[in-house]
């Protein structure tokens, strides 16, 4: 397949790029810089794009069969000052716009849009268990998600397939949380944040590039789709396998006033969860690799 990706460049896109190159597919990465993505994956045509012009990107997509969208500013690179969570929600819109509009213009529509998203569309669920069914949430980060997803299912009146990607947090040693949870663990002075008794909804990144895969080539999956693993776990008990796993222990709560203080509203990241089910991909016979936390961190840190 001729697949398009944009935001190639984090830590899953170039896991998922990879993974595309050894199932023989024709990859091109949508970049802002094509000269440094070359240099990682010599093997991919890259392009331009600045991410918000679809002026550019109608001949490029015109022979696509699939396009996956990832593009989006960091939810956790800064605070989130007025102007970045303006940053963090443009971004994300203005992309998948440009993206559809462009589709729009092609005389070949792609089959398929995957587009990212997240599991915060479902805000905080302390108790109930969030399959793809259950309603959106209140806050930032689910008025993000649901802006986001409504853009990209415009791309639906073309007849395209789209697949909504709310993906969990993403586990590998190469970057995302794991790499920094790691840190005080191996300093011995690691242990949940908050109370602990929020849902943790990972996913070991082998099984976030499977599913993609899987809904990529799957025609019959289509909306939102849960990326996360089988087994539901709490910040408590994921902190418990983590130092089981390294051999260190899980004693140092960080309290939640000190992270309300140093991340301020962005806080709700790390404070808030959901016990998220991936019930339509299991409904499709996808196959997890890692569906408990003991097998994908032995495999991640060992």
């Amino acid at each position: 397949m001729r697949i398009v990706i944009a935001g190639g460049s984090g830590f899953i896109g170039r896991r998922l790029i990879a993974a595309l190159l050894d199932a023989k597919h024709h990859v091109i990465l949508l970049s802002r810089n094509p000269e440094k993505t070359l240099k990682t994956f010599p093997a991919v045509k890259s392009e331009f794009w600045d991410a918000k012009s679809s002026g550019l990107l109608v001949d490029i997509l015109n022979e696509a069969d699939a396009l996956i969208n990832l593009t989006g500013e960091s939810i956790a690179a800064k605070r989130w000052s007025s102007e970045q969570k303006k940053k963090i929600l443009s971004s994300r819109i203005e992309s998948t716009r440009a993206i559809v509009n462009a589709a729009e213009k092609t005389q070949h529509h792609p089959s398929v849009l995957l587009n990212a998203s997240a599991v915060g569309y479902y805000g905080n669920v302390p108790e109930d268990e969030a399959a793809e069914t259950y309603p959106k949430g209140i806050g930032f980060l689910s008025d993000v998600c649901d802006q986001w997803e409504r853009e990209a299912l415009k791309i639906q009146k073309l007849g395209v397939r789209c697949v909504l990607l709310r993906t969990g947090i993403v586990l590998d040693k190469e970057g995302g949380t794991l790499q920094k949870l790691l840190l005080p663990f191996k300093a011995f002075i690691g242990g949940p944040l908050g109370s602990g008794r929020q849902w943790f909804p990972w996913i070991h990144i082998k099984d976030e590039i499977g599913i993609i895969l899987h809904a990529m080539e799957n025609e019959k999956i289509e909306g939102p789709v849960n990326l996360s693993a089988l087994e539901s776990l709490r910040m408590s008990e994921f902190c418990k396998t983590l130092g089981s796993v390294l051999n260190r222990p899980s004693w140092l709560k960080v309290p939640e006033f000190a992270l309300r203080l140093i991340f301020g509203e962005m806080s709700e990241i790390l404070l808030q969860g959901q016990r998220v089910v991936p019930r339509k991909i299991i409904d499709a016979g996808y196959e997890f690799r890692y569906p408990d936390l003991k097998s994908a961190l032995t495999d991640l840190l060992h």
